[in-house]
Parts: C-alpha cells; sequence; structure tokens
C-alpha cells in the first residue's frame, strides 16, 4: 500500500515514506525525513530535519519535530531525530534534534505517549514505555529510563538521568538524579519513597518489591554511614535481586551526579500516602 499524501500537505520528493504511510492536510514533511510504515500524520504536522520515525506511530495536530534545537551553540550541523515505533505525539508536542557538544542525536524509544504540549529537548535519551502528561518539559541531554511516568507541567532540569520505573509527579521541578523504581512527589521537589503502585503493575515479585523496600530504607535512612558505605552494604546484602542490582548500577554509573533523595525531616510512615496519590494521579 502506497502512502496517502492530502493534497495540500507539502512532502519533499526526497522523504522516504514506508508502506502505509497517511500525511494528512496541511503538513510539512522536508526531505531528510524517514517515516515507518503506517506512521500517520493527523494534520498540520510539521517534521523536518534529519528524522526517522518507526512504524505505527501516530502525531496529532501542531507537533513539530526537528526544527532547530534552543541551544546558542548550535550552528547549522545535521544532527538528527530518531523515533521508534508505536508512539503517540499529541498536539503540539516539540522534539528537538541534537547537537555537536552531545552526540548529534536525540533519541527516542517504543510505545511511548506525549501529551499535548510536552516538549523534548535536544541530546536527549529516552527509553521505551514512557508517558509524559501534559505540559512536561524535559532538558537537553536528559536521560529517561523505560517505563518512567513523568506528571503534567513537570519540568526535568538538563543532563538529568531518571532510572527506570520511576514517577514524577505533576509540576514536580527535578534537577537531581531520580533512582531508578523512585517516586517524586510536589513535596520541594523531593524523593517521596518507591513507585510502588507501578512496580505492582509491571509484575515485579514480592519478594523483588520486599528487597527494594529494603534496600531504599538503607539508602536513605542510615546517615551515619556514607553513601559509597551505603551502597556496598546494599549490593553485599542484596546480591542476588536483579531489581536492586539495577538500582545500584544506576548511581555507580555516575558517582558524582547529585540525587534525588527525601528530605531530612522525611517520615517514612507517608508512604503509603504518597502511593495513593501516585495512583490517582495515573488515572
Amino acid at each position: 500500500m502506497t502512502a496517502q499524501i492530502h493534497p495540500t500537505a507539502l512532502v519533499d520528493p526526497s522523504a522516504q515514506l514506508g508502506e502505509g504511510v497517511i500525511i494528512g492536510p496541511y503538513s510539512i514533511v522536508g526531505p531528510h525525513v524517514q517515516l515507518g510504515k503506517n506512521v500517520v500524520l493527523r494534520s498540520h504536522v510539521v517534521i523536518e530535519g534529519h528524522v526517522s520515525i518507526g512504524e505505527n506511530t501516530q502525531i496529532f495536530p501542531f507537533a513539530v519535530l526537528g526544527q532547530p534545537p534552543q541551544n546558542i551553540n548550535y550552528k547549522g550541523e545535521p544532527s538528527r531525530i530518531e523515533i521508534g515505533s508505536n508512539n503517540v505525539i499529541r498536539e503540539h508536542v516539540t522534539i528537538h534534534p541534537g547537537t555537536e557538544h552531545g552526540g548529534m542525536v536525540t533519541k527516542i524509544g517504543n510505545n511511548c505517549y506525549f501529551m499535548v504540549s510536552t516538549h523534548v529537548a535536544h541530546d536527549c535519551e529516552l527509553g521505551n514505555n514512557i508517558i509524559m502528561a501534559n505540559n512536561a518539559t524535559i532538558g537537553g541531554h536528559v536521560k529517561v529510563g523505560d517505563f518512567v511516568v513523568i506528571g503534567g507541567l513537570a519540568a526535568i532540569h538538563q543532563f538529568v538521568r531518571i532510572g527506570e520505573h520511576a514517577f514524577i509527579a505533576g509540576t514536580a521541578g527535578v534537577n537531581e538524579d531520580v533512582i531508578p523504581f523512585g517516586a517524586v512527589m510536589t513535596i520541594k521537589s523531593r524523593l517521596g519513597g518507591l513507585n510502588l503502585m507501578g512496580i505492582k503493575r509491571r509484575g515485579f515479585s514480592r519478594n523483588e518489591m520486599h528487597n527494594l523496600r529494603n534496600a531504599y530504607n538503607l539508602l536513605v535512612s542510615d546517615k551515619t554511614i556514607n553513601l559509597k558505605d551505603r551502597l556496598k552494604k546494599i549490593e553485599d546484602t542484596y546480591s542476588d535481586c536483579p531489581a536492586v542490582k539495577r538500582l545500584i548500577d544506576f548511581i555507580n554509573a555516575e558517582p558524582d551526579r547529585p540525587l534525588c533523595l527525601p528530605s531530612e525531616t522525611w517520615d517514612f510512615h507517608e508512604t503509603e500516602e504518597l502511593e495513593n496519590n501516585a495512583a490517582s494521579a495515573r488515572r
């Protein structure tokens, strides 16, 4: 099945269009764009620059992909955007390509959902099954792991890492790394425990959840031991737990980065209330 292009759309002849591609009214597709099988541009979509989009991705009106990044050091280098398959990109979403100082590419995995007016800046690396709610913003050079949920109006500072299965509540401002499975709430944008609701939904065993709880408590509660020794203690105690190992590996990968942690006055008895808040935010 050949591509269907609306008469009002402007599609450069050099663009590569897969089978079943649909390009709706008033959309613009540049010469260096590659659209995989069954990609749909609803209408008024602008895709320019070096952009590749995987199959079965849907893009809604007024989304803009591939325009020059908002970086004063960008000099027109042919950087690119690589987007995987089965993504949903809703109205007014903006995604910018990489820069020479950041690896030249912005990458997005598969099965992600970008709600209205979300923004992914230059040189970001996003995994699979990520959800960004309305108006959430990711700064440049950010890395986001699989199954992360970012609430509406949340803002992620440049160079921050967010580990897999983490939850960022709406309106949170995140300027420090977030551990895998962590839940950042809007209380001074500090870590509010583990994202237990998300962990349950993804089929982690009861034993893994128990080990993650204990490892988390060791990580944040005993301030008489320095962080390196705390990590060593967790690693020695839970060496046979893959989920805990992923948490430790995340921290050790960039040990000089600041971590988003609970405030000094954090009460662990508040965890259940925060989990309920997180569950409500997902509905």
